[in-house]
């Protein structure tokens, strides 16, 4: 739900085998779209302390068909490096910040993850390829409720979408390996660092709504301490519900 802000230049990047869920008709569009995010990571270097993706992750951007997660009428424009409207005044992210923030994450296969923010469903099914199991809440009852069906349709198992404030994350699913905000909040909600466990991260964008704000990731360590660093500016749709209060 956001677009980063960077130049973007066009350069030869990676090549993944896998393409599991797009047809030869989306293939070279997703092949230019994996390369404009190698390109962003490179030119994002400086900041990010290193200038690429995580090939897991890369491998993953390259399966999942972003095309079932916009509208019909922009399923043309769906691998563009940039965000797309999805109704109800959400987007879905930019693909180089769906691949940096879950790469942010330094996700393992077992890991649970919650995300916030699920919108069209396309940041939980990149998720649902790399841990065990993706908890993901929508605040917009409709945007939630399609892309349940959305995911279920496509075969995602392992997600599951509830329609909730995600200010207040899942208790009952608690406690979360890594937490994945995809809205923008002038503070990270207290009751998502009582849900992370000890040594996991929360990957946010912080600060005023419509505004620029920075991209953080916030550890836990073993004693509940928290470490915070920031990544790179970003514009971010803002968090509603308590946030947005």
């Amino acid at each position: 739900m956001v677009r980063i802000l960077l130049m973007l230049i066009l350069v030869t990047g990676c090549e993944v085998a896998s393409y599991a869920l797009i047809s030869d008709g989306h293939r070279k569009q997703s092949q230019q779209m994996l390369r404009e995010i190698d390109q962003d990571a490179l030119y994002a270097s400086s900041t990010l302390g290193r200038n690429f993706i995580d090939k897991r992750v890369m491998d993953v951007m390259a399966k999942v068909a972003r095309h079932e997660f916009v509208p019909a009428h922009l399923r043309d424009s769906a691998y563009l490096n940039v965000p797309l409207p999805i109704g109800h005044g959400q987007t879905i992210s930019q693909p180089f910040i769906v691949a940096l923030m879950t790469d942010l994450l330094e996700t393992k296969k077992g890991d649970v993850v919650l995300e916030i923010g699920t919108g069209s469903g396309y940041q939980a099914a990149v998720l649902s390829e790399l841990v065990k199991k993706v908890y993901t809440i929508e605040v917009i009852k409709e945007l939630g409720e399609s892309a349940r069906v959305r995911l279920s349709r496509l075969g995602y198992a392992n997600v599951e979408v509830r329609v909730a404030d995600g200010y207040f994350g899942w208790e009952e699913r608690a406690p979360f390996d890594s937490i994945i905000v995809t809205a923008a909040a002038g503070h990270v909600p207290p009751p998502l660092i009582r849900q992370l466990k000890p040594g996991g991260r929360i990957v946010i964008p912080v600060g005023g709504a419509y505004q620029v704000q920075m991209l953080m990731v916030v550890t836990k360590d073993a004693s509940g301490a928290l470490k915070t660093r920031q990544v790179l500016p970003v514009q971010f749709v803002p968090l509603t519900g308590k946030a947005g209060q």
